[in-house]
């Protein structure tokens, strides 16, 4: 375990988070597990509420390589990248080894129409018994309810979340407990695995510079995100190694 300004962060590895992930699905427990990258430390370093939220997942794996380098020095030499999009796709194999029924929530009926065509070609005796879109915007007491309970009846015992930071963080945070399986929250992956967006090719991923890729991509989406978090990371970042960071006074 790796602290990175005031967030504890797992020193963990793709099988042993995976597996791990798919003990707690078998079990049939509900928890939640956030891949965390730079926008979601500075999430948490804005909001008090949201570092709380990340403080009390069951598993934080360092899904960006800044994240990664901090650990090393931290005293994890030989922590590597559990990206999100990526160990997705480890437990979705072990899923399918273990015939674990899994569900996605979040994009668009067209993404998980596709993510779903993709994955059954990868992994022939995937079950997914759940796909929902939900409306974009916070969901309403209804909603959630309508969710909890389809949820439930599905069976699942592994739900990948794909809200976008921070809402899929909060919303399976808020629904520990209720939701009676594992909750993975993966970000972009959906897009990613569906094939609607392009991937970040390995090289610039290993250099960090995933983000550079996607700003490229998508830069009306994405440029205040970036632009705004990553020099304030550095900054913070520095003072961190150096035992100079204090906890900003949050909301």
């Amino acid at each position: 375990m790796s602290r990175i300004l005031d967030i504890n962060i797992s020193a963990i590895n793709y099988s042993n988070a995976s597996h791990q992930i798919v003990d707690w699905g078998r079990a049939h427990e509900s928890r939640y597990v956030c891949a965390c990258n730079v926008h979601m430390i500075m999430e948490a370093h804005d909001h008090l509420s949201f570092r709380q939220i990340l403080n009390n997942a069951d598993l934080v794996t360092p899904d960006g390589m800044p994240l990664v380098w901090m650990m090393r020095i931290k005293g994890e030499p030989n922590q590597s990248r559990v990206y999100g999009p990526t160990l997705m796709l480890h437990i979705l194999a072990l899923a399918e080894k273990e015939k674990l029924p899994i569900g996605f929530l979040g994009s668009t009926d067209h993404v998980l129409t596709k993510l779903s065509i993709n994955l059954k070609k990868k992994f022939l005796n995937l079950m997914i018994n759940y796909c929902n879109s939900p409306s974009f915007g916070k969901l309403s007491e209804t909603e959630n309810n309508k969710i909890i309970e389809e949820i439930t009846q599905s069976k699942i015992q592994i739900l990948f979340v794909g809200l976008g930071c921070p809402k899929q963080e909060i919303w399976m945070a808020e629904h520990k407990g209720k939701i009676p399986a594992v909750m993975v929250g993966v970000g972009a992956a959906f897009d990613f695995h569906a094939g609607v967006k392009p991937q970040s090719p390995p090289f610039l991923q290993k250099l960090g510079l995933e983000w550079l890729f996607r700003l490229f991509h998508e830069p009306r989406r994405l440029w205040k995100r970036y632009l705004y978090n990553n020099p304030r990371f550095i900054i913070l970042a520095i003072a961190d190694l150096l035992g100079l960071y204090h906890p900003a006074k949050m909301k």
